[in-house]
């Protein structure tokens, strides 16, 4: 067999356990407030997470994976070897946060491992700079977002049931 062939075939072996890695390492996100506040089973938090990881798509469409695709950096530069070094980066940074208990994300440690491996292989003329400032900027607007809307719903639910009994 010739190596590139095996290189592709260990490639898409690193991918199959990126991808088991990213469920190990994030899908306990997803579920934890659920299980945690005893408003659904693990199990029953299990199936409901990765019914919805697996039909997104269809409601949200491929947009992420056409930014990490072909957004980021151009596709001309993009070998097996890079791809080979993209995986095993954000492979050894999920293992390392999850070893230490560091918050991180398995997306965001493959986009660093895909910037990374095509920076090292060609420089940084290939990387797309408005693919990477809308990552940053959703890296940066969603936590925000999602605490802006989390406290207006806080305070509406709180507005609402001010002078509620308990019972």
């Amino acid at each position: 067999m010739e190596p590139s062939v095996i290189l592709i075939i260990v490639c898409i072996g690193l991918a199959l356990f990126f991808d088991f890695l990213n469920g190990f390492h994030d899908a306990a996100n997803s579920i934890a407030a659920m299980v945690s506040t005893r408003v659904m089973k693990p199990h029953w938090a299990v199936l409901w997470a990765a019914f919805f990881n697996f039909v997104a798509f269809l409601f949200f469409g491929v947009h992420v994976a056409t930014t990490i695709g072909v957004g980021l950096v151009d596709p001309n530069v993009i070998t097996t070897q890079v791809i080979f070094s993209a995986l095993l980066g954000a492979i050894f940074w999920n293992i390392f946060t999850w070893y230490y208990g560091l918050p991180s994300s398995s997306s965001h440690a493959l986009i660093g491992g895909l910037l990374g491996a095509s920076i090292a292989h060609a420089g940084t003329q290939p990387l797309m700079w408005v693919g990477i400032a809308k990552v940053i900027a959703a890296i940066v607007l969603s936590p925000l977002l999602g605490m802006i809307m989390g406290m207006t719903l806080m305070v509406i639910t709180a507005r609402l049931f001010f002078y509620s009994i308990p019972h």
